[in-house]
């Protein structure tokens, strides 16, 4: 009888033995099957996050830094004039590489381009180069930027000889060559490129380092405008500088968020790359002027303060402007009381966004439309 107690007890803890450890089997399996679906939604989801960033979609990682430009960097821009004759529009090179450029009215009601490269890395071809007015120093000198062009006014002359900036002038040969692939008239055939531009400032020994900070603000990601009471839709921007063909424009793209750039009612496209010529930021910075003595050549009033407009991401709210001497940065705040996402901001520089930049000087007397 006691034998058989034995052996009851026996196969009792015989089966309680398999059912411990059927148990742990069980739970060793669910938790292996637990761990692979945990590590496929991981994977799923790293391989959703890096196709999202290869199409540009938005991220939920915050920017660290501004793109268009190294906020930190030293390095002394170049400031390039460029060609902006309606005829030789549609040869400009290399705009689409520069993170600031300014339209500035010339005689005739004409404008020309002063387009700002810093830190590229590639031998990019910029053009076409034109002469110098004496006004255009004045923003080459608030980013402490070299200043470069081919031919120049008298009065641009005497300024640049006395000493007033850096400078690379074409008349003297070097660092420009000719290049003419819409058989243009021999004006608008001037190149020059960013080796050339360094192999030149190093062979005249010229500083190419600033402690000059840059002129703009940056914002991380984009500044939204459409808070602001004042604020204006901006999907179109007309800004003539005479009549036609001398008639400037910029049309928004919402996809893309970014305006693109016309001539007369024409897209304007880099000859060598076949881009649109576009633009993230514009501002407007409206100026009055006299004739210079000869009657001829016009003398910008780029001091004092002024009226002007912000625009950007297809809205626009009007600023005030301010430039205490002609080396001095201009400022572009927001205008008194005006209240962004709920903060009171007047008096307050503007934060462009992350991208290019276009100041457009516009005197007083000429209109400017934005619908």
């Amino acid at each position: 009888m006691k034998k058989e107690k034995h052996t009851n007890f026996d196969k009792n803890r015989t089966i309680i033995y398999a059912i411990i450890i059927l148990v742990i089997i069980i739970a060793v399996l669910a938790g292996i099957l637990i761990y692979k679906n945990l590590s496929l939604k991981q994977d799923n989801l790293a391989k959703t996050s890096v196709e999202n960033q290869g199409e540009n979609t938005t991220s939920s990682i915050p920017k660290e830094k501004v793109d268009i430009i190294d906020i930190n960097s030293k390095t002394r821009p170049y400031a390039v004039t460029i060609n902006n004759t309606p005829v030789a529009v549609k040869v400009q090179e290399g705009l689409n590489r520069a993170y600031l450029i300014y339209e500035i009215p010339t005689e005739g009601n004409t404008s020309r381009l002063l387009a700002l490269y810093k830190d590229i890395k590639e031998d990019l071809v910029l053009g076409t180069i034109r002469s110098a007015r004496h006004n255009f120093v004045d923003f080459a000198l608030e980013s402490d930027a070299i200043f470069c062009c081919f031919g120049w006014s008298h009065y641009a002359e005497d300024d640049l000889k006395a000493g007033s900036i850096d400078y690379l002038q074409g008349l003297y040969g070097e660092p420009y060559y000719r290049n003419n692939p819409e058989n243009l008239a021999s004006e608008h055939t001037a190149y020059t490129s960013i080796s050339k531009l360094n192999s030149a400032v190093q062979s005249k020994g010229m500083r190419t380092t600033s402690n000059s900070s840059i002129l703009l603000n940056y914002n991380v990601e984009d500044t939204d405008l459409s808070s602001i009471a004042e604020a204006k839709t901006a999907n179109t921007i007309t800004i003539p500088y005479g009549v036609e063909p001398n008639v400037t424009s910029f049309k928004y793209n919402e996809e893309t968020k970014m305006y693109t750039r016309y001539e007369s009612g024409n897209k304007c496209i880099d000859h060598n790359t076949k881009e649109e010529v576009t633009t993230k930021n514009i501002i407007i910075e409206k100026v009055g002027y006299r004739m210079c003595d000869d009657n001829y050549y016009w003398n910008l009033y780029t001091t004092g303060t002024g009226e002007g407009y912000f625009i950007t991401n297809g809205y626009a709210v009007p600023i005030t402007w301010s430039k205490t001497s002609r080396s001095s940065k201009t400022k572009y705040t927001y205008k008194d009381g005006t209240i962004l996402n709920g903060e009171n901001v007047g008096g307050q520089e503007i934060s462009v966004s992350d991208g290019r930049t276009y100041i457009e000087l516009q005197t007083i007397e000429q209109r400017l439309t934005i619908e």
